[in-house]
């Protein structure tokens, strides 16, 4: 019965719709199906049309390819290449040098400049940063060192008298005003100990592993005696460590000149600053941290020196015994302080008397130790601080956003000078800069990012660079495909260049379009007055982060001291702007030089479409190096029948050659691969062709993306024995070197101490990784 409740509608049946068409289902397929086809075609023409080139010749037959998200390239690569050659000037980089070298910038006191630099990139059209890290390092306090004397029959410590009070400070020269400075840097080691230490003196050579050794065998007493050690040879921090675990009480370091060949007063060239030899009074200040086993900051082993950043102890990092670095001419009195006091440098092997230079000053090269009545007191007082250091960094986004190239060159310096170490590199980085910026405001953007850095702390131990790349390491594996560094640019003639073997056709390529100031024929190149030699990556500078422990290929270049070329004051005061002007690089042609060099680097890096590495290059060095380890083995050769593991070892040492020839057929397959996609490259595939553009798009990638991780492969996760921080397998400073690459530390550490189970450990291990290398090619 209705009430007000009920609804006023009333169900009514009705009959099924008559469809208006017949088979409505296949018309609705065939509709989308359409749609879907026409959308896709003119989405194909606006790409094609927007993103590709239209075949219009081009100077450079590769540069027709544009990636997506870069449309049409205003500037190609012959552009960029005409742009990089023409804009740095040797005016412009004599400026950047004079304002560099205009006073004191040691890690942790230098902001001004770190934003002075970041304006001028600024400036120059390059977004840039500061990135800063609490790190810990030391500033010298004061210092001592003064041979003492008493007589035999003086019992008293009263009766102690000074024989000789070391100056250990640089002269002041009237013609170089960086010398005069009234707040220049005084003369001390980084990261060296506090200490006060009285002892006799023993003579030590260059302070080599090998040289104490020597010494041992010699049976010279060592524990309790003060080292004095010539410079050279292996890294100072590590002729510390090895003294300190003798027993000694403290080290000495000075330059002898018989290390700079035949431009000494001696061989009758007048010292500096009225001649091209040594000057007596300088010192060569430095780190003595032991680099060979982690750089960056000791207290932050692995992980960034931020703020919050837990601290570790420094005790296995750095020296626990003072030390002090001296002139040769503050050397004299205690070199001949020992003259007539035990074994003579020619009762020892060759390295003993190779390039000794003060016996003209009246130096026998006598070992000692020094009498008892015959001491040196060292005084050294250091302030250790953790303090801010600054890094700045620029960027150019590219196309591309997970490939990345990375340039970079250190600000810091042991001095107020410094005008060849590091801040010629920061001259020529400048002047690389402005040139890419004037690319920019023609139009121009790189395929690639490229990230420029203005490293500090490389001088106390890499510090800036490592921590960064601690604190990016993710973002840098899956992105970074080359670092690229300067740090002495220019103290010379001379090319001197270091890489990783991806690299070497690169820079072959680079200075090969760049003219050489001293051109013996006309229209020689850089590349053509070169020796060719590519040394392998060690360490002592900012590559060794990348290189060592994120396996990311790098190389260093710059140009050295030629044979018979003006000594190089290094880590001293009259490492100067005027030494630079009148000795190192005169118009400063070669800072414009190396600036050309530098910019096609990176150009070449960045902005071509396939990655110019050559992997066969790198399968044909590791066949090298493993070759190498034969004639190691030759030295034990009479004991190898006795030791069943060295056989076993030998016969490991076989299946490196197997895997390198796989990985070789690999390495060689996909550079021809490349090449192949570079001719692909070079026809010209009309818009309508678009899925045969976008096949080759997605086949560059994959040979890029796979020449990027090469390097990545041969990274062991542990890490070298004793040394985890160093991951590469292949290359690393040398454990009682330092500076000099090692390769495959891990296997030659062993051969040298003759663990046969651990050297057919590491061919495993090597071996693994090259498995690991052919299978990502």
């Amino acid at each position: 019965m209705s009430s007000e409740r009920t609804p006023l509608i009333s169900r009514v049946p009705v009959g099924e719709p008559r469809p208006r068409y017949p088979h409505g289902v296949v018309r609705r397929f065939c509709t989308i199906a359409l749609a879907s086809v026409m959308i896709w075609f003119f989405v194909a023409v606006a790409v094609s049309f927007t993103f590709f080139p239209d075949g219009h010749p081009h100077h450079d037959p590769e540069d027709r390819w544009t990636w997506p998200g870069c449309g049409r390239r205003k500037v190609d690569y012959d552009q960029l290449k005409r742009i990089l050659l023409d804009t740095p000037t040797s005016k412009n980089a004599e400026e950047w040098s004079r304002y560099y070298a205009s006073g004191p910038h040691l890690a942790g006191k230098n902001q001004s400049q770190a934003i002075w630099t970041k304006n001028k990139w600024e400036e120059f059209g390059i977004k840039a940063d500061i990135v800063s890290y609490d790190v810990y390092i030391n500033y010298p306090v004061d210092h001592r060192l003064a041979l003492l004397e008493k007589g035999n029959n003086d019992d008293e410590a009263s009766a102690w008298k000074v024989a000789f009070e070391a100056s250990l400070t640089e002269d002041v020269i009237e013609e170089d005003p960086t010398s005069s400075l009234p707040d220049r840097v005084p003369t001390f080691h980084g990261y060296s100990a506090s200490g006060n230490v009285t002892g006799p003196v023993v003579y030590v050579n260059y302070g080599t592993y090998q040289d104490f050794e020597d010494l041992v065998k010699a049976n010279v007493s060592l524990d309790g005696k003060i080292a004095i050690a010539r410079y050279g040879g292996i890294f100072r921090g590590l002729k510390v460590k090895r003294a300190q675990e003798l027993g000694m009480l403290g080290v000495i370091l000075y330059s002898d000149p018989g290390d700079d060949g035949d431009v000494t007063e001696e061989k009758g060239e007048k010292a500096y600053p009225d001649g091209p030899a040594r000057q007596p009074s300088s010192v060569q200040r430095g780190s003595t941290q032991f680099l060979s086993f982690a750089p960056g900051d000791p207290t932050t082993p692995g992980y960034p020196s931020k703020p919050d950043a837990p601290r570790q102890p420094v005790h296995t990092a750095i020296p626990s015994i003072p030390s002090i670095p001296i002139s040769y001419a503050n050397a004299l009195p205690i070199l001949k302080a020992l003259n007539g006091h035990g074994p003579k440098a020619d009762d020892f092997s060759k390295y003993w008397t190779r390039n000794t230079g003060l016996q003209y000053k009246g130096v026998h090269y006598n070992i000692g130790p020094t009498p008892d009545h015959v001491v040196v007191n060292l005084y050294n007082q250091q302030d250790y601080v953790t303090t801010p250091l600054w890094n700045v960094i620029g960027v150019i986004n590219g196309t591309i956003p997970d490939e990345v190239i990375i340039v970079g060159n250190h600000r810091d310096s042991w001095v107020a000078g410094g005008a060849g170490d590091p801040n010629s590199g920061s001259a020529v980085l400048n002047e690389a800069i402005r040139s890419f910026g004037e690319a920019l405001k023609q139009g121009w953007k790189p395929l690639r990012t490229i990230v420029f850095a203005s490293w500090d702390g490389e001088e106390y131990g890499l510090i800036g660079s490592t921590e960064w790349v601690e604190e990016f390491l993710p973002w840098l594996d899956d992105a970074n495909v080359a670092y690229i560094n300067t740090d002495v640019s220019v103290r010379g003639t001379y090319l001197r260049a270091s890489a990783a073997p991806l690299l070497d056709n690169i820079i072959h390529a680079a200075t090969s379009a760049v003219p050489s100031p001293n051109q013996t024929v006309r229209g020689q190149s850089v590349y053509d007055v070169w020796d060719k030699k590519i040394k392998t990556m060690g360490s002592g500078s900012d590559f060794t982060a990348f290189q060592d422990f994120a396996g990311i290929p790098s190389l260093d270049i710059g140009f050295d001291t030629a044979p018979g070329g003006p000594v190089y004051h290094y880590h001293s005061n009259y490492d100067s702007f005027y030494w630079m002007q009148k000795f190192g690089d005169p118009g400063f042609i070669y800072h414009r030089t190396m600036a050309q060099v530098l910019g096609l680097l990176t150009a070449q890096l960045a902005d071509l479409p396939i990655v110019s590495f050559r992997a066969a290059d790198y399968a044909h060095a590791l066949d090298r190096y493993v070759k190498k380890q034969h004639p190691q083995l030759l030295l034990f050769h009479p004991l190898l029948p006795l030791l069943s593991s060295a056989e076993t070892f030998k016969t490991s040492l076989g299946r490196l050659h197997k895997s390198l020839a796989k990985l070789t057929r690999h390495a060689t397959a996909l550079d021809k691969r490349a090449d192949d996609l570079k001719d692909r490259l070079r026809e010209h595939i009309p818009w309508w062709k678009w899925p045969t553009k976008l096949k080759l798009g997605h086949e560059m990638r994959k040979v890029n993306t796979k020449y990027k991780y090469m390097e990545r492969s041969f990274l062991f996760e542990q890490g070298l024995d004793g040394r985890p921080w160093f991951k590469h397998v292949v290359f690393a400073p040398g454990l009682w070197t330092g500076y000099a690459g090692a390769v495959f530390p891990g296997l030659m550490e062993s051969i040298d101490d003759q663990d046969w189970t651990n050297a057919e450990r590491w061919v495993d291990i090597i071996e693994s990784r090259m498995r690991n290398a052919a299978r990502r090619l």
